[in-house]
């Protein structure tokens, strides 16, 4: 095309992918009341809470609710990335500053031989799903299409109010979908065409950044349908 966008290939794949990823999102999320949003189905859930009722130790927001973020770590799942990202070439300051931990902690999990145990992941509410994802893409947005300058941890006002967080929602993945949709070839094979901070954007192609995102999506919704279809059955409802 003229104007330089990709008609077909790898953008229009992606981009078919997540938009019917996001149809069956859409129905998924119909009718979501805030009792159902907030739903903790065992104790110790992340959710999303006001400010002075946070229980984690980096909770963020610009607001009065807050969404739950534990202590910096490196999960065991992804140790083999890490290894990876060294042979490849990636300091290990850099490594250890995009996961906000200590070099010696890097150092550990390089030198880490033999099996690993599986992760112990906190159990998270609809609530703290669906705002992680919204955090995802509003960051994802600013620092690949906006100024690249605001912290991505105040870039969502989070809420209690199911139907205000999903109206939010749809409207940030708007925006975000449309720029993508502007996306060229060229642009496609950029290293460091997202600059956001909080993940290896700034170290890969976009076209990396487009399907680790679409992943990203596709799995927490459907950790939200089980939820929805959890809460059905306990709780009865359409």
């Amino acid at each position: 095309m003229a104007d330089g966008r990709a008609p077909s290939g790898r953008l229009s794949l992606l981009l078919d992918q997540f938009d019917m990823a996001r149809e069956s999102a859409e129905l998924r999320l119909a009718g979501l009341g805030d009792e159902e949003f907030r739903w903790e189905p065992v104790p110790g859930c992340w959710s999303v809470r006001r400010r002075a009722e946070a229980t984690t130790p980096r909770a963020y927001g610009p607001g009065e609710w807050v969404l739950d973020k534990g202590a910096a770590s490196i999960p065991n799942s992804e140790y083999a990335g890490v290894a990876r990202d060294v042979a490849e070439g990636m300091p290990v300051e850099k490594v250890a500053a995009d996961w906000d931990v200590s070099v010696e902690r890097v150092r550990e999990v390089l030198a880490h031989t033999g099996p690993l145990e599986p992760d112990e992941a906190p159990v998270t509410t609809i609530a703290w799903r669906l705002g992680h994802l919204h955090s995802g893409f509003a960051g994802g947005w600013e620092w690949t299409f906006g100024e690249r300058r605001r912290d991505p941890g105040l870039l969502v006002d989070f809420t209690p109010s199911a139907e205000r967080a999903v109206a939010r929602f749809w409207e940030t993945v708007d925006r975000w979908r449309e720029s993508v949709a502007t996306v060229t070839e060229e642009q496609l094979d950029t290293v460091g065409f997202s600059q956001y901070p909080h993940a290896s954007d700034p170290d890969v192609p976009y076209v990396d950044v487009l399907w680790a995102g679409n992943l990203e999506f596709i799995h927490h919704m459907a950790e939200i349908a089980l939820l929805r279809d959890l809460w059905r059955s306990r709780f009865g409802g359409a």
